[in-house]
């Protein structure tokens, strides 16, 4: 969907911001490019739009090269989110977010409508917020606002840069997984910003590490932290990488212990009790830890689709889990 070919940006004063760069984001993969400041990153994303024009070699997108393409009707088809929102303090939330059906020539009607279907999708009551202006509402509500409106022309590429920065870690992780929900629902392609390593890990298919203009290394969240590629990234992504690879993990029946023998049978009709601490198969390593360490039986319930005890996990077995990924 997007393919870099031999990109170069050198401005005038002699910098070079991305040097010789090529890569490919596939349809619907979500890429984080991630580094320290002033590294390319953002420079990379914004010759997707066409707001920062390339020195050398082509940026593609959906097959064609962007170079040919009249740069306002480009940037009508690609959704773009920043960190500041960049939202109308004039308009309301729902005139905010029909911004782009509007401007393509959709009727008045229909770009509500389309604005008010996007505003409950990011979980935004349109009866209660659509009339209100950006300065009622919370810094996490406007993020909210500014992706519905990057959404609301339907466009199959989606830019972000730094999208959830603004806020404090709490909203920010709620926001990132709101917003790993929404992809798994709409599919866009996209390429994500960011400096923060454990927001790339968390919310990349495949991540790019970013040298200065060069990407180090370009996999998936799991393997760059496995093996890293250079000294460079082993050293951005940190010492304690293994411990971030317990949010990419999944737990697995072969990570399993046996149910215990004197495991209380499920009775029908009993009244309920307090729910045992469980995580569902599948769920990450980073969430079950987080439970075990938390109770004292040394041990977790972990559950299968239907909500059935499969076994249990240990930190034994969390560890077990570590060795077959890196296996």
């Amino acid at each position: 969907m997007i393919r870099f070919e031999q990109v170069t940006k050198r401005y005038p004063d002699g910098t070079t911001a991305v040097d010789d760069l090529s890569f490919e984001v596939a349809e619907g993969e979500l890429v984080t490019l991630v580094g320290p400041s002033g590294c390319g990153k953002t420079t990379t994303m914004m010759m997707v739009n066409r707001l920062v024009e390339p020195t050398a070699g082509r940026v593609l997108v959906d097959g064609h090269d962007i170079a040919g393409v009249d740069p306002v009707a480009l940037r009508r088809k690609i959704g773009y989110v920043i960190q500041q929102v960049g939202l109308f303090p004039h308009r309301t939330v729902l005139d905010n977010t029909a911004t782009v059906p509007a401007l393509l020539g959709w009727k008045k009607t229909a770009a509500r409508a389309r604005a008010a279907e996007l505003l409950e999708l990011v979980g935004l009551d349109p009866a209660v917020h659509g009339s209100r202006y950006p300065a009622q509402l919370s810094g996490g509500q406007r993020q909210r606002v500014g992706v519905a409106r990057a959404l609301a022309a339907d466009p199959p590429v989606l830019l972000m840069d730094e999208p959830f920065g603004a806020v404090d870690p709490v909203v920010r992780e709620r926001l990132q997984n709101e917003f790993l929900a929404l992809q798994a629902t709409v599919r866009k392609t996209v390429l994500l910003v960011t400096h923060d390593i454990e927001e790339a890990v968390r919310m990349g298919d495949r991540m790019a590490v970013y040298g200065q203009g060069r990407i180090e290394q370009f996999d998936t969240p799991a393997t760059v932290l496995a093996s890293p590629a250079t000294p460079y990234v082993a050293d951005f992504v940190g010492g304690d990488r293994a411990l971030k690879r317990l949010a990419v993990t999944p737990v697995t029946a072969e990570d399993l212990d046996p149910l215990p023998d004197d495991a209380p049978a499920p009775v029908p009709g009993a009244a309920p009790g307090p729910a045992p601490r469980s995580v569902p198969l599948g769920g990450t390593l980073k969430d079950a830890l987080a439970l075990l360490l938390q109770d004292d039986s040394g041990h977790l319930t972990v559950t299968g689709a239907d909500g059935r005890p499969l076994g249990t996990l240990t930190p034994a077995g969390v560890h077990r889990a570590l060795r077959r990924a890196d296996a």
